[in-house]
C-alpha cells in the first residue's frame, strides 16, 4: 500500500510517499481501507518535533519506527477484522480518530474497534474524516462550561478553524449567544455556522471590551490569564485547547491557588481523548445539526501541499485528503 512516511522531524519537503506493507489487525482491531483523512494541528507538529512533549512520547532525536506516519482522523470502509471484534463486518463504513497510534496518511490503517463509530450515513468519506479529533475536542470543550441558560454567552477564540467552527454549531444549539474571533479573512465562515458576532483579533482586543462570557473556548492559548478573567464571568468556564507546556503550568497553577482563595471560575485544559463523544457528534450530523466546514481537499500524493497550506494559516474550517474513491 502506499503511505505518506517520515524518518526526521522537519517540514513537508521530509515527507515521502513510499510503498509500505499493508498492516494486519489484532485480534481486537479492524483494517480500514482508508477513503479520506483530515489536516489536524497535531500533524504539524508531530512533523515539526514541536512542542518538545511531543518528542517524548514519540521519539526524542527522530520518530520511533512504527510511528513514522501522520494522520490520526480517518473514514474508510473495514477491510479485514481480527478475530474477537464484533462491532464490525467487512464492509461497514467507519469512521474515528487514530490518535497516537497515527497512519492515517495511507491506503489502509488498523484500529481498535471501540475507537471507531458507523460512518454518519449522510456525509462525505472527506465529510466524515473531518470531524473526529476537531469535533471530539469542540465538545469536550463546550461540555466543560455550558452555559446552563439559554441566551447565555460565549466567546470562542480561534473560531474559524477546525475546532472553532464546530464549537460554534454546538454552542449554538444550546441557545447561546456566540461571539467568534478570529482573523479578519476566517469571519465570514464564523458568521456562516452561527456566530452571532465576530471580532477580528487585529483590529479589537476582546478582552478590553465591556461583554462578560459565561464560557470562553481557546483555540489559540495566547492570551494572559489576567486578560481572560477580565471577560470571563465570575462563574464562568475557560477551556483551552492543547497550547505550550508553560501555558499548561500557568493553568494548573491558577486551578491550585482557586482552592485555597474559593475562586468560581472553573480554568480547564481540554485533554479527555480521542474519540469520547464521536456517537453523539454522529447522531447531530444524522440529524442536519451539524456539519463540518471543508476549505480545500488535497490527495494522498499531495498531502506535503497539505501540510504546507495548513501552515500558512489561511484556511477556514479543515482540510480534508481524499485517498482512495469508495467503490
Amino acid at each position: 500500500m502506499k503511505a505518506i512516511v517520515f524518518t526526521k522531524y522537519g517540514s513537508p519537503d521530509d515527507l515521502e510517499l513510499k510503498e509500505v506493507p499493508t498492516p494486519k489487525p489484532k485480534p481486537a482491531e479492524v483494517l480500514v481501507r482508508v477513503h479520506a483523512s483530515s489536516i489536524n494541528s497535531w500533524d504539524w507538529e508531530y512533523l515539526t518535533g514541536t512542542p518538545f512533549v511531543n518528542r517524548l512520547m514519540f521519539g526524542v532525536v527522530k520518530p520511533k519506527r512504527g510511528k513514522q506516519r501522520l494522520g490520526a482522523d480517518i473514514a474508510g470502509t473495514v477491510a479485514a477484522i481480527g478475530a474477537s471484534v464484533t462491532r464490525f463486518q467487512v464492509g461497514d463504513a467507519v469512521f474515528g480518530d487514530l490518535w497516537d497510534r497515527w497512519g492515517g496518511f495511507a491506503e489502509y490503517a488498523c484500529a481498535e474497534e471501540n475507537g471507531l463509530e458507523p460512518k454518519p450515513f449522510n456525509a462525505s468519506f472527506e465529510e466524515a474524516a473531518s470531524v473526529p479529533q476537531a469535533g471530539v475536542l469542540a465538545l469536550q470543550a463546550f461540555r466543560q462550561g455550558a452555559p446552563t441558560r439559554s441566551g447565555g454567552t460565549v466567546l470562542i477564540n480561534g473560531a474559524g478553524g477546525g475546532v472553532g467552527t464546530f464549537a460554534i454549531q454546538m454552542a449554538k444549539l444550546s441557545g447561546a449567544e456566540v461571539t467568534g474571533v478570529d482573523a479578519a479573512h476566517k469571519l465570514d465562515t464564523a458568521r456562516a455556522v452561527g456566530a452571532d458576532h465576530v471580532i477580528d483579533f487585529a483590529e479589537h482586543d476582546f478582552a478590553d471590551g465591556d461583554k462578560i462570557y459565561d464560557l470562553i473556548i481557546d483555540c489559540q492559548g495566547t492570551r494572559s490569564m489576567s486578560d481572560i478573567n477580565r471577560v470571563l464571568a465570575s462563574d464562568g468556564t475557560y477551556a483551552m485547547i492543547g497550547g505550550e507546556m508553560k501555558r499548561v503550568r500557568q493553568l494548573w497553577m491558577r486551578n491550585a491557588l482557586a482552592a485555597l482563595t474559593q475562586e468560581r471560575r472553573k480554568l480547564r485544559l481540554v485533554f479527555e481523548g480521542p474519540n469520547k463523544g464521536l456517537s453523539e457528534l454522529k447522531a447531530l450530523m444524522e440529524a442536519g445539526n451539524l456539519a463540518p466546514v471543508i476549505d480545500k481537499t488535497f490527495s494522498l500524493a499531495q498531502v506535503p501541499d497539505a501540510l504546507r497550506y495548513f501552515a500558512e494559516g489561511q484556511h477556514k474550517g479543515k482540510i480534508a485528503i481524499s485517498i482512495a474513491p469508495a467503490v
